[in-house]
């Protein structure tokens, strides 16, 4: 049995968890988010702790009761907290503005970069440099945040680039003229 699958997650109050065959839907405050189990997995719920067993014991769904377990304690945290990631915009004329529902960010291409904003994902611009993403799905958040730091990844003599907010690079020491 996995070690992670078998911690039970627990649901606060303003979280719901409907559970009809194999399709778990959970609602909160901040959204709303579907998933299929698989048929080996199956979950109890007791008062307000969900319970993520798994009848095959083999080393593929053994993993497998891990990653759904993980999945759906994300979906209960993304439901009644919300996920944050910060992104800051470092370069010389990089800045970042929202029209309608799309963002456009300027990183020193002679073009400007367009992103359609998914539905589920709300996003704030602090003084042109910093993006602020926030949405209920852990995994849809994240690879919009990568799909915008894929543009302009930060570079390690100068540091400018798209960077997360607690992203350290390490700096690199330039050329050294002859002597």
């Amino acid at each position: 049995m996995s070690r992670i699958g078998k911690l039970p997650i627990n649901i606060p109050t303003n979280v719901n968890v409907l559970l009809k065959d194999q399709d778990l839907k959970i609602t909160g405050p901040f959204g709303e988010l579907e998933c299929k189990l698989p048929d080996f997995i199956s979950i109890t719920q007791s008062s307000n702790i969900l319970t993520i067993t798994s009848s095959k014991i083999d080393r593929i769904s053994n993993a497998l009761h891990g990653l759904f377990r993980a999945l759906i304690k994300n979906m209960v945290k993304g439901v009644s907290e919300l996920f944050v990631i910060t992104l800051l915009l470092q370069g010389v004329g990089y800045r970042g503005i929202i029209e309608k529902n799309t963002l456009i960010l300027s990183l020193g291409y002679s073009h400007t970069i367009d992103f359609i904003i998914p539905e589920n994902i709300k996003i704030q611009i602090i003084k042109n440099t910093t993006i602020k993403l926030t949405s209920c799905n852990k995994q849809e958040l994240g690879l919009f945040a990568s799909k915008i730091r894929e543009w302009r990844i930060p570079e390690h003599y100068k540091g400018k680039g798209v960077r997360y907010e607690n992203e350290t690079v390490r700096r690199k020491a330039g050329k050294s003229g002859k002597k």
